[in-house]
């Protein structure tokens, strides 16, 4: 009996934990370019009474085992990175990355961050910069005489200036062999890891890189109906697990009091 109380407390936790990654998710539904994360579960060791194919009597073996499970853990947490839908926002810095790809951004120590968060602003010094203030990689600085700037879907920075139209920089895209295995640092960065392979920069548009889409942000791919879905499923499912814990109590209640007769 006392077997069932730690099965179903394993059970209560996971779905705690289903909860909390729910709850972020939510919390990030007008996150811009926020992916959501889908937890993993996995079944824990089973005790073997009894192998499949054991002989129970002369010439004849059982066709099925007997085998008692030990509760779930969460394996993993893995970021979906669907689109999310594009919104016209008229303003000429902000960026949206149709397909896959991401902008990357340079940190103070050096090292190299990713993010889908095209909400690009002109920092002090006219160079192009995350809404925290870190610039992209690489660097394109904006000319101060600057009456006009368009992001073609190249990724090309066109200036407008009194003179002519220029090009300052281009704005190039990373992509990695399995960008589930990023690890998300906030600030909508996300870095590279051992899982997720290092990255491969380029061109939007060109060898499986998105194109830029001017005057639009991705927002979140967060879909409510389907968190909301979860959300009830993981308090049902935890609700069920605390009543395994009370009918096991009184069972094992019933059977001290027999026993004491």
């Amino acid at each position: 009996m006392l077997r069932a109380f730690s099965t179903a407390a394993t059970g209560m936790s996971a779905q705690q934990m289903m909860v909390d990654v729910t709850a972020n998710n939510l919390a990030n539904i007008n996150t811009t370019g926020f992916k959501r994360s889908q937890i993993d579960f996995q079944d824990l060791l089973y005790i073997k009474m009894r192998e499949a194919g054991t002989e129970v009597s002369s010439g004849m073996k059982a066709p099925s085992g007997l085998e008692i499970g030990s509760g779930v853990r969460a394996a993993s947490t893995v970021k979906v990175f669907t689109n999310g839908e594009l919104v016209n926002t008229g303003k000429s810095l902000d960026i949206a990355i149709a397909g896959d790809g991401f902008l990357q951004v340079t940190m103070p120590d050096g090292t190299t961050k990713y993010t889908r968060d095209g909400a690009l602003q002109k920092g002090p010094d006219g160079q192009l910069v995350t809404t925290m203030g870190y610039p992209i990689s690489p660097a394109i600085t904006i000319p101060t005489d600057a009456i006009g700037v368009s992001v073609a879907p190249d990724g090309g920075v066109n200036v407008t200036t009194t003179s002519g139209t220029t090009t300052v920089g281009t704005i190039q895209l990373a992509k990695f062999p399995n960008p589930a295995g990023l690890s998300s640092e906030g600030d909508n960065l996300l870095a590279e890891t051992e899982a997720s392979g290092t990255a491969t920069v380029g061109t939007a548009g060109a060898d499986g890189l998105g194109t830029i889409q001017s005057g639009f942000l991705e927002k979140s791919n967060v879909q409510m109906v389907t968190e909301l879905v979860n959300l009830i499923t993981a308090q049902r499912a935890y609700e069920v697990n605390s009543r395994t814990i009370k009918a096991g109590d009184e069972m094992l209640r019933n059977a001290i009091q027999i026993a004491g007769m």
